[in-house]
């Protein structure tokens, strides 16, 4: 089989839906496993159900009637017939939101997200189903939470390998086509869990590796892998092929293109991973594989914001030693922080972290405790990967530098 991933922006409306059945006639698709992200921007209104539950239960109704409306106008579009089934199902999905709110009695903010925010895929999974099977490319809608099997980190879910090979190898079988959602798996419990933001891409490496499937195609808005991101930088570059190691690496820096976690379980059964255009399906857009056919001349650009910096100091003007770096981590890892960069001095010591689940306040209280800290919030983190001279030159141009770092291949830059 072959598996394909079309994110959210590839079905955000009526007419994205559309172009993905023009995609899988122009490449003449069959016996495919597709992975589908919810619509648009709907994990970002799922979110906001989430938050209104937590914080003002009184707006719970009108933050759902908000993802239905978003979707009814899709529909209306997709299915002009008002007695068409689809229109009952995605009602009875949202009824489904409704029920768990009302019975749920978990205080756990990250519990209630995933039994809440995945509903966006299943939302938009249902749809492009029915649509492609009625346009001819018949499919089977297929449950992930059936086949993705994991633990019970709720948001960051850990993947129980040999239980979803047991399912992908129950539910799915060959020269057929399937339709699945991304993001979401469940525990042994069947409760709900996701893989992390983004983590569709995940999703589509998950079950490729366990199909030992010929390629795996993520659709994007993009011609494929570029060297920055255009939204932040001019004059991009197309990186037509790159080895697994360097798109592993331009990853783990915050590269948007592709999921952090996405290319190790490809590489193990070395499965090309291709990033192609759903506007022009037709070009080659990027090929990552095993080859070491790694375009290393091109400098790569890559931003991540919002970021934080910390810079810690022992009180007493002592030197920063194992056991204060063994504090300092296990606090990051109590509050779930990751560390994007770190820098060590004899008597200080600067952290970059993504404070992606808001644990930072909380952090700060505990390392002031037995740190002089200075936090910086909202800083930028600049990397180039295959950096050389002017790359650096343009990247420092009129910004207030708060931090550098290089290595052999590596420069990084924090920036406010």
């Amino acid at each position: 089989m072959q598996v394909y991933k079309f994110g959210g922006a590839s079905v955000k409306d009526a007419e994205a839906v559309r172009n993905i059945k023009t995609v899988l006639e122009t490449v003449d698709a069959q016996n495919t496993l597709i992975v589908v992200s919810a619509m648009g921007k709907t994990t970002n209104a799922m979110e906001q159900v989430v938050k209104m539950y937590f914080e003002d239960r009184n707006g719970v109704h009108a933050s759902l009637q908000e993802v239905l409306d978003f979707h009814l106008k899709i529909l209306q579009d997709l299915f002009p017939e008002k007695q068409h089934s689809i229109y009952e199902k995605v009602k009875l999905l949202l009824e489904e939101v409704k029920g768990f709110l009302a019975w749920n009695k978990s205080p756990k903010h990250a519990y209630v997200y995933d039994q809440v925010v995945g509903y966006g895929e299943l939302l938009s999974t249902t749809i492009v189903s029915t649509f492609l099977n009625e346009q001819g490319f018949t499919n089977t809608w297929l449950d992930a939470r059936d086949c993705i099997k994991t633990g019970s980190q709720y948001r960051d879910a850990k993947i129980d390998w040999e239980q979803t090979q047991q399912e992908v190898n129950k539910h799915i079988k060959p020269n057929h086509n399937y339709i699945t959602q991304g993001f979401i798996g469940s525990n042994e419990n069947n409760f709900t869990t996701s893989l992390g933001r983004e983590g569709s891409d995940y999703s589509a490496a998950i079950f490729a590796y366990c199909l030992n499937a010929n390629s795996t195609t993520i659709w994007k808005d993009v011609p494929g892998v570029l060297n920055a991101d255009p939204r932040y930088f001019e004059e991009t570059q197309l990186l037509e092929t790159i080895s697994y190691r360097e798109a592993i690496e331009l990853s783990f820096y915050g590269a948007s293109v592709i999921h952090p976690k996405t290319l190790q379980p490809l590489q193990r059964k070395e499965i090309p991973l291709y990033v192609k255009s759903f506007v022009h399906p037709q070009n080659g857009g990027t090929k990552i594989s095993r080859e070491d056919n790694n375009t290393t001349s091109i400098p790569c650009f890559i931003l991540k914001k919002n970021q934080v910096l910390l810079k810690l100091s022992t009180r007493d003007f002592s030197f920063i030693m194992e056991d204060n770096l063994s504090q300092i981590f296990q606090l990051l890892h109590e509050h779930r922080m990751k560390m994007e960069l770190i820098q060590n001095s004899a008597i200080s010591t600067s952290i970059c972290l993504d404070n992606r689940f808001n644990g930072l306040q909380v952090l700060l209280k505990k390392l002031e405790a037995n740190f002089k800290v200075k936090c910086y919030e909202d800083v930028d983190l600049y990397t180039i990967r295959n950096f050389n001279g002017e790359a650096i030159r343009q990247l420092r141009e009129n910004k207030d530098v708060l931090l550098e770092q290089r290595s052999q291949e590596t420069f990084q830059l924090i920036s406010k």
